[in-house]
């Protein structure tokens, strides 16, 4: 089983919630590198980018993707499948853990059945470096740490990536799992209820208090939309034995120390309100990505402060 060589002229690629913040940039990188591209999302979801809907290698399905009839469909052709699909959000998804695993769970072992059927080479799955791991005991997190997810999101995307395993050591379905921390940039959704950047510019634009859970002190680890989207270009060929990868900055940044930055660059006092924590916000979340920049070659080239201001710029002008 070894890595996949990639024809350009004759690869075709399936990305699963391509119409998205991170699918949709990720669908426009592999037009650019002369890719086929099918993209499946739910009907009448308007893409994030649209510069791409017209091009001759792109192709628009559209169905659910608890309806494995629909998405076997889509498969049909193709040679690597990027899996994109989350039905919840951390914060909502302790409130029905059932729907999680059925629309999440359930949903991916159907197309992982249907991977293997009509030959899907790869499968590159987007879990999260944010949720996976629980409380850590050490910091940066890597990706040998015990796994201690404490909101069904996260429990969802390990459950998924032990499917992965099985399915490899089953089947020889191919696979490779980033775990990506907290992407912002161009194109997310500021009035969405996931990314906390694009949440706080989409408040302080308006002229509108930010509200911060907590006191503003947990951590995180932010990551520009453009390094997410060259690590999953590079996750295509991964000769080496390693399966899985964090994908993040390798930094933390607070709450506090992201709105103060935002004040920064736009030299606005932003008006915070600061409401009582989460249960399940873990303190502190920084990944350690060695593995991925010795094994993939990948390290983030664009430093926070660069992308804040690039995301806030684009956000001006879109308004």
């Amino acid at each position: 089983m070894g890595h996949i060589r990639i024809n350009e002229e004759k690869s075709t690629f399936l990305v699963l919630g391509g119409c998205g913040f991170i699918g949709s940039h990720l669908i426009a990188a592999l037009l650019e590198q002369g890719f086929r591209v099918r993209c499946f999302d739910l009907p009448n979801i308007v893409p994030i980018r649209s510069d791409f809907i017209n091009a001759s290698r792109f192709e628009l399905i559209e169905g659910n993707f608890a309806n494995d009839g629909e998405v076997a469909k889509a498969m049909e052709g193709c040679d690597v499948c990027y899996h994109l699909v989350s039905t919840t959000l951390p914060k909502s998804s302790n409130a029905d853990p059932v729907f999680d695993v059925e629309s999440n769970v359930v949903a991916t072992i159907k197309f992982l059945n249907n991977a293997v059927k009509y030959g899907i080479k790869k499968v590159i799955f987007v879990s999260s470096g944010g949720t996976v791991y629980g409380n850590p005991s050490e910091i940066p997190i890597s990706e040998d740490h015990p796994i201690n997810p404490i909101c069904s999101y996260g429990i969802t995307k390990f459950t998924i990536e032990r499917y992965l395993e099985a399915f490899y050591i089953l089947h020889g379905l191919d696979y490779t799992v980033l775990r990506i921390s907290n992407p912002f940039g161009e194109g997310q959704r500021i009035q969405a209820n996931q990314g906390v950047i694009a949440v706080f510019l989409g408040k302080i634009l308006k002229g509108e208090p930010v509200e911060i859970w907590g006191d503003g002190s947990v951590v995180r680890d932010f990551i520009y939309i453009s390094d997410v989207i060259d690590a999953l270009l590079k996750a295509v060929r991964t000769p080496c034995g390693e399966r899985i990868f964090n994908i993040g900055s390798g930094e933390g940044l607070s709450l506090n120390d992201i709105i103060n930055r935002i004040e920064k660059i736009r030299g606005i006092p932003v008006k915070r309100n600061y409401i009582p924590g989460r249960a399940f916000d873990v303190p502190v979340n920084i990944l350690n990505i060695k593995r991925a920049e010795k094994h993939l070659d990948w390290r983030p080239k664009i430093e926070f402060d660069s992308g804040l201001r690039k995301f806030i710029e684009w956000l001006e002008n879109a308004q």
